[in-house]
């Protein structure tokens, strides 16, 4: 058998190959454009380049703690900038991002943490009085609790240390690390267990890296998008939207809580140009009472995800301004994957027939493999 030329002396070194990761994108971004606004909420908002900061901070607190490659770090927040920093401190020591679904109980959660074998876990207080109800139910070591405050609530600190707290010894200039191999392990969710105990499901760098930039191509992004938070985060790791919007160098604006007067404000407040959710999410701001609010959505554009949507939301969100795009994919591993590309000549269409052409199964994302040929 003869040996091509191409495959001699042509092996990865550090020149010429370096695993994929997510975390680069904010490293990137940190760097180009270090004071563009990174993240919103309320009245608090972070740069680039403070985002980055503090981020490494909280991976030099995890790894001083004794957290290493292959740990897990749990997570029980809402769309909180906590939330945000978390899928990139996490994973810069090698360690495993485990984003609990806020809407379990108790029991539910104990599994999962023993399950996970979590050795940390931020807390929201609006969940403190459940976690304190799943610590009591581990069958294993109780993981270190960081308090993730919030002056929304007055609930008393259940944690060993306060998140803010923690960041302050850390080290805004930590050394993060690339993983060994793209195949790595990043995150861990779990199955909502209808059918038995929920099922662990992992993902990898290769995979988080490829569909966040996969997003900016199918959900027509571009650079800067401002992104209002109206998916969970701790749902597929927010459709991997965490590391799209460091790659983009976007805005995340974070909403605790899916209300639709709040979410019209958020958009006219500072000119949100996408979203993400649920049909059952755009059904609500359609039928929200305050017709000049809805205005406000004029010009969002809008990914919904799961079965085909009903034509009659994609008509009614488009009455209100928002252009929606259907994606669908995997519930628990990178979020959509696949993507009904519109094509040229069906804004001319009727809207009920546009509707219907929109509400179609889609094609994969630029960076997947079809599942067929």
């Amino acid at each position: 058998m003869t040996i091509s030329p191409f495959d001699k002396n042509l092996d990865k070194v550090k020149a010429n190959y370096v695993p994929l990761t997510p975390v680069s994108f904010l490293q990137r971004s940190a760097h180009v454009y270090p004071n563009l606004t990174s993240v919103i909420y309320e009245e608090r908002c972070f740069t680039w380049k403070e985002t980055f900061e503090r981020c490494r901070r909280f991976a030099s607190f995890l790894d001083q703690y004794g957290i290493r490659r292959g740990d897990t770090v749990a997570v029980m927040l809402p769309n909180v900038p906590a939330m945000v920093e978390s899928h990139f401190s996490i994973p810069m020591i090698g360690a495993i991002i485990h984003a609990i679904n806020i809407r379990l109980d108790a029991a539910s959660i104990a599994f999962q943490l023993d399950h996970g074998g979590a050795k940390v876990l931020l807390v929201d207080p609006e969940f403190a009085d459940l976690i304190r109800e799943a610590i009591a139910l581990l069958s294993g070591p109780k993981p270190l609790i960081v308090d993730v405050r919030d002056n929304h609530f007055s609930s008393a600190a259940i944690g060993d240390i306060d998140y803010e707290t923690a960041l302050v010894p850390g080290d805004p200039a930590f050394a993060w690390h690339h993983p060994n191999d793209e195949w790595d392990a990043i995150a861990l969710s779990y199955t909502s267990g209808t059918t038995g105990d929920p099922k662990g499901v992992v993902t990898h760098y290769r995979g988080a890296y490829l569909s966040a930039v996969s997003t900016i191509l199918a959900g027509n992004l571009g650079q800067h998008p401002v992104y209002l938070w109206t998916l969970p985060m701790f749902h597929c790791n927010g459709w991997c939207f965490p590391w799209t919007l460091a790659a983009a160098a976007g805005i995340n604006v974070c909403l605790r809580k899916v209300e639709p007067t709040r979410i019209f404000e958020l958009i006219k407040q500072h000119g949100v140009t996408h979203t993400c959710g649920a049909p059952i999410v755009y059904n609500m701001l359609i039928n929200a009472p305050d017709t000049f609010e809805r205005n406000a959505a004029r010009g969002v554009v809008g990914l919904i995800a799961g079965a085909a949507p009903p034509v009659a939301v994609l008509e009614g969100a488009e009455s209100i301004g928002i252009k929606l795009t259907h994606v669908y994919g995997l519930t628990e591993v990178y979020g959509p994957a696949s993507v009904c590309a519109e094509q040229p000549g069906w804004d001319e269409l009727p809207a009920a027939e546009r509707a219907k052409m929109k509400s179609r199964q889609g094609v994969p994302y630029h960076l997947q493999t079809p599942s067929r040929s």
